[in-house]
């Protein structure tokens, strides 16, 4: 992916960024070409041990109170041309639109940046 049509604030989604191969690097890569990366799931505290275990440094984590909660917050504090949301159901992409983000399925996002997937299985 590329910074080509302006900036770009991102946010991986909990579900997502298990699918991921290499979640750490990753969440690196993305920071260098958004304007700012983050990660964001329902079960806040679930999401900051997956973090810690692995290793990722997102530029922030939204998700206290919630994922809706967690994405407004983000839009209102982050400005930029796209707030993207990066998941993997219909249920993130209703999500994401609801409080005006772009949705972007994992495997759309992996394919655009060059990122590894791991089976769905292995993933959750």
């Amino acid at each position: 992916m590329s910074r080509a049509g302006g900036e770009m604030a991102l946010v991986i989604g909990f579900d997502a960024l298990r699918r991921l191969s290499d979640p750490a690097a990753a969440v690196e890569d993305a920071g260098r070409w958004t304007v700012e990366v983050g990660v964001a799931a329902e079960d806040y505290d679930e999401l900051r041990a997956f973090l810690d275990r692995e290793g990722v440094e997102p530029g922030f984590v939204a998700g206290e109170r919630g994922l809706i909660g967690g994405l407004a917050a983000v839009r209102q504090r982050v400005t930029a041309d796209r707030h993207v949301f990066v998941g993997t159901t219909d249920e993130d992409r209703a999500t994401a639109e609801a409080v005006g983000w772009e949705y972007l399925a994992v495997e759309m996002a992996a394919g655009k940046a060059g990122w590894g997937l791991t089976a769905e299985d292995e993933g959750s």
